[in-house]
């Protein structure tokens, strides 16, 4: 087993997560205060994701971002950008196809937060950006938590998005799930085998926290 795959793989996650992070949590929080008529479509439109087949939105990505289409050449041309078979698409396609997994628990963990903190905070002469970051936030961790390890998780098992953007480029777009399907066709069942149980023992510990956080076991750690 190689470990360019895996460490190109983690550092997907990372970046993934941390750029979801930073795009969910404002997002959540308007969507969880917001009367705006439109939302059920906004939302919507966050949670195709979860039921469209990855490879319908890297089809998708890859046209609209193809050199040969006008939007891929805009990009290019004016900023440098390259977005098919590159390390950056395969980070706008994750942010893209992880962003339910990260929105929705911190949005339901928002909405379930009682008015009163919120309404205090503002009698008390503190401005919304404090609110959220010292009143809010803190009473939501398990699902920041939540967010953050699922979003980490969904990220490593990516394959069909991650392989119609990227492509399967060695040390720069050849991810572990990537890695396992090419072992696979090359019959060397053994590569495949440590490739997939490295994996397997990644998401377990991964959705074991998950598990943890939602029994509040891991909150003590806050304190």
């Amino acid at each position: 087993m190689e470990w360019g795959p895996i460490i190109l793989t983690f550092r997907l996650a990372f970046l993934t997560t941390l750029i979801l992070m930073l795009i969910s949590i404002p997002l959540a929080y308007w969507l969880s205060r917001t009367k705006f008529k439109l939302k059920p479509i906004l939302e919507t439109l966050i949670s195709m994701p979860l039921v469209l087949p990855p490879t319908v939105i890297g089809f998708y990505l890859l046209v609209a971002f193809s050199p040969n289409n006008s939007l891929g050449t805009f990009l290019r041309e004016s900023i440098g950008l390259q977005l098919v078979f590159s390390f950056s698409g395969l980070v706008f396609a994750s942010v893209i196809y992880s962003l339910p997994f990260m929105v929705h628990p911190i949005q339901a963990g928002f909405a379930n937060l009682p008015a009163s903190l919120t309404e205090s905070a503002y009698v008390m002469g503190k401005s919304q950006w404090t609110t959220l970051r010292k009143v809010l936030l803190p009473n939501i961790r398990s699902s920041l938590l939540t967010g953050i390890v699922l979003s980490f998780a969904h990220t490593i098992g990516e394959f069909g998005v991650v392989l119609m953007i990227g492509g399967n480029i060695p040390n720069k777009t050849r991810v572990a799930s990537i890695a396992v399907y090419d072992e696979v066709e090359a019959l060397n069942y053994a590569a495949a085998n440590q490739y997939s149980l490295f994996l397997f023992i990644v998401s377990f510990a991964i959705l074991l926290a998950v598990y943890f956080i939602n029994g509040n076991v891991l909150n003590k750690f806050w304190k």
